[in-house]
């Protein structure tokens, strides 16, 4: 029998795989810091599912947000609750900057089209405000800052915020909107990396960058050196990533993935991204399926590199030994060589 939290990685799986995305499932490898990775056009999404989001600590969210970095891809964790307290549906939760919604919420955002208004922060639930609505419908009924405040029972000033597009807590907003009959609540985009969350003094939620919204791989202007890869304490690890370190490739160290760096070239772009696994045949045979699958979501390739190879691919996946990728200097002889094995 599946355990709960398999049993939500499976319902959150089901419900982007109805709404349209492509879905890789690395749940499975252990250990993990994301386990789904999915696709929609543009949009590429990398989710963590955890039944009690309290199990976030600060080292699994800075890998989770690096790694949204190299896809790119916006993270996000699906949970369903904090301690023994369910996560509301409808509500964004944050943790060290990186966006929690309940499992509902996601689902009525993909499936019914309902997006969250509300933010939590340590400050309570908030909502943003509408600014130009708000002040348009009391331009129309000719209402005062002062009879607006004396409703929601804040200050004039506070009034003024709010139509200058700040935010308050969500009971002064239920207050406004009850008092007007219209909603003035911002709906949040999910997708659009951008979550609102209470400035320091503030008195609500302002937006603040998140992670990349119309993701697409923006390449820089011109190509520049690669950094230095730093040691993982593997020798033959070691020896493959500085190979490909000195053909022009950057290479970033992962942790925590079914694959062991993040390969990409000076100028990325579709093409040059490969998730580089280095190791023995029988642990290519044991990923090669999750890591295809990985590299078609984000459109790119696998390298995974092995000290002898009885064959040139595992269902799909190159295989490639040390002594051949010795050999190459060039990044496109490289892809090439991977693009034809991809065929076997």
């Amino acid at each position: 029998m599946e355990r709960p939290r398999e049993q939500l990685i499976d319902r959150v799986r089901s419900s982007l795989e109805k709404a349209g995305f492509f879905v890789s499932d690395v749940h499975a490898v252990r250990p993990t810091s994301f386990d789904l990775v999915a696709r929609r056009d543009s949009l590429l999404l990398l989710i963590k599912v955890l039944k009690n989001i309290d199990a976030l600590d600060a080292g699994e969210a800075e890998r989770l947000k690096e790694l949204g970095e190299l896809f790119p891809a916006l993270p996000i964790v699906v949970g369903r609750t904090s301690g023994p307290t369910p996560l509301e549906t409808g509500v964004v939760y944050s943790r060290y900057d990186v966006p929690i919604l309940a499992e509902e919420s996601l689902h009525d955002y993909l499936l019914k089209g309902l997006p969250p208004f509300l933010f939590s922060s340590p400050g309570g639930i908030f909502a943003r405000v509408d600014g130009a609505r708000l002040r348009a419908i009391r331009d129309e009924r000719q209402l005062s800052l002062g009879a607006l405040a004396s409703v929601a029972g804040v200050s004039r000033r506070t009034i003024q915020l709010y139509e200058d597009g700040a935010g308050g807590e969500v009971e002064v907003i239920q207050r406004l909107e009850a008092f007007l009959g219209e909603p003035i609540a911002l709906a949040i985009d999910l997708f659009g990396g951008r979550f609102g969350r209470p400035p320091a003094g503030g008195s609500g939620p302002d937006d603040a960058e998140g992670g990349p919204g119309e993701e697409s791989r923006g390449g820089r202007a011109t190509e520049r050196p690669p950094a230095a890869v730093p040691r993982t304490g593997d020798a033959m690890r070691d020896v493959v990533l500085r190979q490909l370190n000195g053909m022009g490739w950057e290479v970033t160290v992962t942790l925590r993935c079914p694959f062991d760096a993040f390969t990409q070239g000076p100028r990325p772009s579709e093409e040059e991204v490969l998730l580089t696994s280095v190791g023995s045949v029988r642990t290519a045979r044991q990923r090669a399926e999750i890591l295809r699958q990985l590299a078609r979501v984000i459109e790119g390739h696998v390298l995974f590199v092995v000290q002898d190879a009885p064959r040139v691919a595992i269902d799909g996946m190159p295989l490639v030994t040390v002594q051949e990728l010795a050999r190459h200097r060039d990044r496109h002889e490289l892809v090439d060589l991977l693009e034809e094995r991809e065929q076997r």
